[in-house]
C-alpha cells in the first residue's frame, strides 16, 4: 500500500506526532478522548477506537491513529487493500505502527447536513448505494454505515468509515437511514429547510440505538425459546 508521500510528513508523524500524542479509549461505545495533540497538528474527527488528525502543511492527507489497546488496525488495512480505488472511498497510502495515512475526503456528513439544513439530493444516496455494492463485490460486508460515516460533497455521496467492513453480522443502519430519508426527510424536512439541533439528533441516535438493542435482544430470546421447545419434544 505504501505510495509516494511527502517524506517530511512521515518524519513529522514519527518524530512529533506519535511521541507526544495522548489518546485514550475509555468506553468502546463512546468516542475516544484526545487529551493532548501537539502543534501544528489538528484534530479532524474522533471514533470509538481511533482519532483522525491532519497537518496544515499537508491538507490532502489525514492520519488515523488507533488508541492503545483497541483492535481494528489490521482489519482496516485489509479493507482498504480489497477496495483498491473507488471515487466514493478514501485510499490507504501508508499503514504501519497502528496508524494509517489516508487520502483526505472533503465534504459534510449527512448528520451535519441535517443540523445545517443543507438539502441532500437523491444522487448522494444513489452514490453511497453504488459504493456499498462495489464493496460487496470486493468480498466485503458494509457495516455500521450511518449519518456520521457518510458525506456529501458537491452533490455526490462519499463513504468515510470502512473500518467494520469485515464484520459478517447483518447491519441495517444504512437501510433504516434510507427509509427515514425517503419517508420523512424528502416529503417533510427538506421542503421546510429545517435545521435540526444537535441535541435532537443525539436523542434520535440514542433512541435508535436503544430500539435496535431491544429488537436484537427480543429476537435472541425468541430464538432461544424456539430451541428450548424443540429440545423438549
Amino acid at each position: 500500500m505504501d505510495k509516494l508521500l511527502p517524506e517530511q510528513l512521515v518524519k513529522s508523524i514519527y518524530q512529533q506526532l506519535l511521541p507526544r500524542l495522548k489518546i485514550e479509549s475509555i468506553n468502546p461505545r463512546n468516542p475516544i478522548n484526545v487529551s493532548y495533540l501537539p502543534q501544528p497538528w489538528r484534530l479532524l474527527g474522533k471514533g470509538n477506537y481511533a482519532a483522525v488528525v491532519y497537518h496544515p502543511d499537508y491538507p490532502e492527507y489525514v492520519v488515523k491513529i488507533y488508541a492503545p489497546g483497541r483492535p481494528g488496525f489490521e482489519e482496516e488495512v485489509e479493507v482498504y487493500r480489497r477496495l483498491g480505488y473507488h471515487p466514493a472511498f478514501s485510499e490507504c497510502l501508508y499503514a504501519k505502527d497502528n496508524f494509517l495515512i489516508l487520502k483526505r475526503l472533503y465534504g459534510t456528513t449527512l448528520y451535519d447536513c441535517m443540523h445545517l439544513g443543507l438539502p441532500i439530493p437523491k444522487q448522494v444516496i444513489r452514490d453511497i448505494d453504488e459504493a456499498l455494492d462495489y464493496a460487496r463485490r470486493c468480498s466485503l460486508h458494509p457495516h455500521d454505515v450511518h449519518g456520521r460515516n457518510v458525506m456529501m460533497h458537491q452533490g455526490r455521496g462519499l463513504v468515510v468509515d470502512i473500518s467494520d467492513f469485515l464484520h459478517l453480522e447483518a447491519c441495517s443502519k444504512w437501510n433504516d437511514l434510507k427509509k427515514a430519508y425517503y419517508w420523512l426527510y424528502l416529503p417533510v424536512l427538506c421542503p421546510l429547510r429545517l435545521r435540526v439541533p444537535y441535541s435532537t439528533l443525539d436523542i434520535i441516535r440514542k433512541s435508535y440505538r436503544l430500539a435496535t438493542s431491544f429488537k436484537t435482544s427480543y429476537c435472541q430470546l425468541v430464538l432461544r425459546l424456539t430451541r428450548f421447545k424443540y429440545l423438549k419434544r
